[in-house]
């Protein structure tokens, strides 16, 4: 339970990280850093059910 809001107190505000950048590079590079993650996850998740459906050989 410590952990869950551990993490969610470390969550950035994206938003008002936005309003104070300095230029658009840097908020293009906030928009990217905040979805890589996902993305990155979603691609694990993929290469998972990949390896298993071909290990299963359905």
């Amino acid at each position: 339970m410590k952990l869950i809001f551990f993490l969610v107190a470390q969550q950035p505000n994206i938003e008002e990280k936005i309003n104070e950048a300095p230029d658009s590079a840097y908020e293009i590079g906030v928009v990217i850093g905040s979805y890589l993650p996902f993305v990155a996850l979603i691609g694990i998740a993929y290469a998972i059910y990949y390896y298993n459906k071909k290990k299963r050989g359905s």
